[in-house]
This record gives structure tokens, C-alpha cells and sequence, in this order.
């Protein structure tokens, strides 16, 4: 049914001690964080909130997050590849388990149309970690509305957002990506970023049930 959740899953999480410089320089990671977590998401908006949320529970940095071309649907690929890392293999592990627990239980698409052949992300992050506080040069605590959705639909939804709530816009996404869809990152107060991710829900359904509006 329409507005239905279709809850996101990780795919695969793996934990490597004592990487070698090779990682250590691809991936960038701090001094003494020689200690990793990789794990890879169904969707890539979960993955991106879980990893920012895993900041905030433990003592471990987020080193690389990226979405992977074509790989919604791929059995073991995934559509995002993230990395944590930390010095002790203790800190990555509680990072890894957060994320599992997150992706799997409080994060997922949402259906535009009662098939679910269309589908939008719209959460509020109600205080953010030091990932979106470096993606998106915003102090940490500070509140955000993530939305996405396919490329047209979430263009009208960022528009009606934009229109019609206080937020502001920080980062704002269309096609081509590299899971072909729309979207952006709006913030303001808690409230605001809630009224933001209803509207944008409401303009992507709006929009599915009507295709062709001249």
C-alpha cells in the first residue's frame, strides 16, 4: 500500500584487524586506526544515516561512504559501501552492530503507489554525528531532513519542500547518480525537518498518481 515501509537490510558487514598501508591510505583513515569495518546496504540512504548514527554510539570514525552503480537489487553488492574505523577492534565492532541493528530496523524506503514499484526516503536525523557534520559543514546536534526519491519525482518533492516549509537546503542531488535518484538534505529545527520529509512524502505520492499534469 501507498506509504508503506519497506525496511532496509544489510547485506553483508565483515570486520579486518590490523589493515595494511594500502587501506590505510585508500581509505584515509586517522592515526592508529588500523582497525575496520565494511559493510554494505540494500539502499544507499540507509547506510548513510546508519553510519552517521554509529559516530554517536561509538568511538569510531566514518572513513569512506559511497553508492555503488547499478547495485539496488545486486545479491551481494549492494548499493552502498561504507568503511568505519577505530584503534581498538572492540570500538569497530559496537560501530558495526549499530549499524546492523539501525539499517535493519529503523531505516528503509517508503512505497510511492500501492505496488511499490516507486519508492521515497524521507527521515529526520534529529541530531547529526561527525559524518553529515563533515559532508555537510553543519556543527554536530544539528537536525536534518534526508529525502530522495526517482529522478522527476524527487525534484517536485525538493520544489513543494523548498515552497512551503521553514528549512533550509544544504545539499541537493539529480540525475545522473549513481542510483539513479533525486534528492537533498535540508535543516532546521527538529520540527522543521519533520514538516519537511511530509511534504516531500506527500508531493512524491502526489506526483506517482498523476504522471502526465500540462
Amino acid at each position: 500500500m501507498t506509504g508503506d515501509l519497506i525496511k532496509a537490510k544489510v547485506i553483508s558487514a565483515k570486520l579486518l584487524t590490523a589493515v595494511e598501508a594500502i587501506m590505510i591510505k585508500k581509505f584515509e583513515l586517522p592515526e592508529n586506526h588500523s582497525n575496520i569495518g565494511i559493510f554494505t546496504t540494500e539502499t544507499d540512504e540507509a547506510g548513510y544515516v546508519a553510519i552517521d548514527e554509529s559516530t554517536k554510539e561509538a568511538n569510531i570514525c566514518a572513513a569512506y561512504a559511497r553508492s555503488s552503480y547499478g547495485g539496488l537489487g545486486c545479491e551481494n553488492g549492494g548499493q552502498m559501501l561504507g568503511v568505519i574505523s577505530g584503534t581498538s577492534i572492540d570500538d569497530v565492532k559496537a560501530g558495526l552492530s549499530y549499524i546492523i541493528d539501525f539499517v535493519n530496523s529503523k531505516a528503509g524506503l517508503y512505497s510511492a503507489n500501492d505496488e511499490a514499484s516507486i519508492t521515497y526516503f524521507a527521515q529526520t536525523i534529529a541530531s547529526i554525528g561527525s559524518y553529515f557534520s563533515k559532508r555537510l559543514n553543519l556543527p554536530k546536534g544539528t537536525s536534518i531532513a534526508y529525502v530522495s526519491a526517482p529522478p522527476l519525482e524527487g525534484i517536485i518533492g525538493v520544489d513543494e519542500v523548498l515552497r512551503t516549509t521553514e528549512v533550509k537546503i544544504v545539499e541537493f542531488w539529480d540525475t545522473p547518480t549513481t542510483s539513479n535518484r533525486s534528492g537533498a538534505i535540508f535543516t532546521g529545527t527538529s520540527s522543521d525537518c519533520d514538516a519537511a520529509c511530509s511534504v516531500f512524502a506527500q508531493a512524491v505520492i502526489n506526483c506517482v498518481k498523476i504522471q502526465v499534469d500540462l
